[in-house]
């Protein structure tokens, strides 16, 4: 169930978009480098966040999973999941030791609005239409672009051009692509089911809530020491609200909420954007 791994690489490609003059700038990001972040997030607990005695609530009663291995349990919530027409993730994933946090919304037309944080810094992230609006703090941009290798000279000049204001990717230039992708919801929502042992020999935890919902929690320990639990609504849907990954090496929380919600992106002034072919002319892929 690695929910987070699109919106990890997509951040990463966020971080790089000033420094993708060309396709080696995009594919370079594709493997995160640098100051990454929370995925599945855009606050400040990583792998702490483990279901605590504090989150355990009686079952409902009767319980909808009764008769169901942990493992079936994980099929329904996976097919629920990913029938999804909309969804919010909150949360925070390390990777490489360094925390990003997200919190977005996104549907299956491909539209979302969110914010992350990497590094100390923020940004705003919006795609509607296909084209996607990404406007970042000084510190956002700054230490992405310094990730990047980009001179000193150059930083300062792109930030004077785009600071407080948002950065437009239309179809066809570079990186729209890969962006595009923290947007797919249905592309998303297939890392659920990406690889089907991760899903086989979980285990039935304690009951436990989240935000007020029962839900069941079901467990998988790996023998390299990661943990992963899961929590699955035992109210409707049995949507998945919770995934906290301990141990290995990208811990993290992710809060899966507002299912089947209107998802509502603002598209920013024209005057308050800045085309991305103004910092890198006749690029496209």
């Amino acid at each position: 169930m690695a929910t987070h791994r699109k919106l990890r690489i997509a951040t990463a490609l966020c971080t790089a978009v000033l420094a993708g003059a060309g396709p080696a700038g995009w594919a370079a990001a594709a493997s995160p480098a640098g100051p990454a972040q929370p995925a599945f997030a855009p606050a400040a607990v990583a792998a702490s966040a483990t279901v605590g005695l504090a989150d355990l609530a009686p079952s409902p009663s009767p319980d909808p999973f009764a008769g169901l291995t942990a493992d079936r349990i994980a099929d329904r919530a996976v097919a629920a999941t990913q029938s999804a027409t909309s969804l919010r993730m909150t949360g925070r994933v390390v990777t490489e030791g360094q925390p990003l946090d997200v919190d977005f919304a996104v549907n299956d037309h491909k539209e979302c609005t969110g914010k992350l944080r990497i590094g100390g810094g923020g940004a705003e992230l919006r795609q509607v239409d296909g084209v996607t609006y990404m406007k970042g703090d000084e510190k956002f941009w700054r230490t992405s672009m310094t990730s990047q290798g980009l001179p000193e000279p150059q930083i300062d000049a792109t930030i004077e051009l785009i600071q407080g204001r948002w950065l437009k990717i239309t179809p066809g230039q570079a990186g729209s692509g890969e962006l595009g992708g923290v947007c797919d919801l249905k592309a998303l929502l297939a890392d659920l089911d990406k690889d089907e042992a991760d899903r086989r020999g979980m285990t039935r935890g304690p009951d436990a809530e989240v935000a007020g919902t029962p839900v069941a929690t079901l467990v998988k320990k790996r023998p390299t020491g990661e943990t992963t639990t899961v929590s699955v609504s035992q109210v409707g849907k049995p949507h998945i609200l919770k995934i906290v990954k301990t141990g290995g090496e990208e811990p993290g929380t992710m809060v899966l909420s507002a299912y089947d919600k209107p998802v509502k992106v603002v598209v920013p002034p024209e005057d308050e954007t800045v085309d991305l072919t103004k910092l890198d002319p006749g690029t496209s892929v």
